[in-house]
């Protein structure tokens, strides 16, 4: 009884800690950070799209990563670590293209226009999404996996193009706006926030999925040392008019 109160303690205390600062930089990012001269208030949309952006590629790399490793260790853990990757990511990315939308509509004058970083932002949001329509339509653990990681191994030449898009192409996407100090240190507390409070649901998922896959394992060992008995169905002979 203890020990159960001690974990749920912890556990509160973990989510507060990684919740409340989440909380504190987006108070900072919508309050109390300068306004931007130019585009006014739309311009605080940058602190979850920039601290978002950083989040879906660095899940990408985890996903690409675990990916590689499944490959050559043919272990199912690192396909755990890789889905959860998947799941997060996707998470991430598809809050890019929207605040990136919703920031393009003020900037732009339109919600979408196939600029070098955008298109290659939704070519990596594409991949994350057939990873996981991979995932979900697959029984078979192994075949997903090698098939996700694949995937995600190819979609990791993306991620240089997405980072340096704005350097190499022409296109009409900032590079890196001037910034005044206070909006430096809100932009880079809001992606330190970010970064821990996503890589708490990313270590929850992961545990998750484990426990899933545990759960699993001992349905087939329980059912492969007691399969299931299927009753005996009697049929009734049909009535006819000798029984009566």
């Amino acid at each position: 009884m203890q020990n159960k109160f001690v974990s749920i303690l912890c556990g509160g205390l973990t989510r507060a800690a990684v919740t409340c600062p989440l909380i504190a930089a987006l108070g900072l990012a919508m309050v109390f950070a300068p306004t931007e001269e130019t585009m006014g208030q739309v311009q605080r949309i940058l602190y979850i799209h920039v601290a978002s952006a950083w989040l879906g590629l660095l899940g990408f790399a985890v996903m690409g990563g675990c990916g590689l490793a499944y490959l050559l260790r043919r272990n199912l853990a690192w396909d755990h670590w890789s889905r959860a990757a998947n799941e997060i990511g996707w998470l991430c990315s598809s809050l890019t293209l929207l605040t990136g939308s919703l920031w393009a509509h003020s900037a732009w004058g339109t919600w979408w226009t196939w600029e070098p970083r955008l298109t290659t932002m939704f070519v990596l949001w594409a991949l994350y999404s057939s990873c996981l329509i991979v995932r979900s339509s697959m029984d078979e653990p192994h075949l997903s996996a090698r098939i996700a990681g694949a995937l995600a191994i190819l979609g990791l030449l993306d991620l240089p193009l997405v980072i340096m898009a704005t350097r190499w192409f022409r296109g009409i996407h900032p590079v890196s706006p001037e910034m005044e100090p206070m909006m430096q240190v809100t932009l880079l507390l809001n992606v330190i926030a970010f970064t821990v409070f996503f890589g708490l649901l990313f270590a929850r998922r992961h545990s998750q999925l484990v426990s899933e896959s545990l759960l699993h394992q001992l349905e087939i060992h329980v059912l492969a040392d007691h399969p299931p008995v299927v009753n005996e169905v009697r049929t009734i002979p049909p009535l006819s008019l000798e029984t009566f």
